[in-house]
């Protein structure tokens, strides 16, 4: 092989091993190869159980809106509705979980909820009322939602930070497309999610190129989640992340090379 060829081959690897594949970035890829169509299976996703710093809402309809009224925190803005829905009045007319995992509902007092479900809650809150408060002709109707469906992502994503979805239920497609999607440097392979559990500390990691990844007990997120997007190596190596742009930075170091060889040889 001649130097001219085998700088040609150098220079043609380097430009392929630079470069960022594109089944590196497309999402959810079926990766089977015998050519069969993989049925759809359900995703199994358990309900939320609350954790303490929890934020809930606790509303309440009946007959008697006075009587209603005595439940609800109260408000200084004259727009209530507005107030509720945006995310600093979820954050102060809130229940928050406390340390100890309770709430302090006017009139009811402390109630215990760690541990359990938005439905159970309800249930709880609802009981307690009926017994003590309402008849059953009041029509009482009770709903209890987490106060906005809180994660933090950080890492090779559009935007950073901690993120609010006002959903019940969200996956970490949705979460990554309003976090302003993976960057091209990012590694779609090893997106890392940490969960904080009753046990401790969770941490795994999910391959969002592979159509496997819906089976994932992680692909549905629980609130507070963390998701860490890693860089993949090419940012690091720094030769670009598309064709032309690992060319232009060997055209610049081959030409810089040059400079230095002609400069060195006078």
């Amino acid at each position: 092989m001649t130097n001219k060829s085998l700088c040609l081959f150098v220079l043609f690897s380097l430009l392929l091993t630079s470069c960022i594949p594109l089944n590196d970035l497309v999402y959810l890829q079926d990766k089977d190869k015998n050519g069969v169509e993989n049925a759809v299976s359900a995703v199994e996703s358990k309900p939320y159980r609350l954790q303490t710093n929890d934020i809930i809402s606790i509303n309440l309809k009946a007959i008697d809106p006075k009587l209603v009224a005595i439940f609800k925190p109260s408000t200084n803005t004259q727009d209530n509705t507005a107030q509720n829905r945006s995310e600093n009045g979820l954050y102060f007319d809130g229940f928050t979980v406390d340390d100890h995992g309770n709430i302090r509902v006017p009139i009811l007092g402390e109630i215990n909820v760690l541990g359990y479900t938005l439905e159970e809650v309800r249930v709880t809150i609802e009981k307690m009322l009926l017994e003590n408060y309402f008849k059953t002709e009041a029509n009482l109707f009770v709903t209890v939602k987490l106060a906005g469906f809180r994660y933090t992502i950080n890492g090779e994503v559009g935007s950073t930070g901690t993120k609010v979805l006002y959903k019940d239920n969200v996956n970490i497609m949705e979460a990554i497309a309003n976090a302003g999607d993976i960057t091209v440097t990012g590694n779609r392979k090893e997106v890392t999610i940490i969960r904080q559990s009753p046990t401790g500390m969770q941490m795994h990691s999910i391959d969002l190129t592979d159509v496997d990844a819906v089976k994932s007990p992680y692909y549905y997120l629980q609130p507070n989640d963390y998701i860490y997007v890693k860089p993949v190596k090419q940012k690091t190596w720094g030769t670009g992340k598309t064709g032309i742009e690992s060319m232009s930075t060997i055209i610049t170091v081959l030409s810089l090379a040059t400079t230095v060889f002609v400069l060195l040889k006078l």
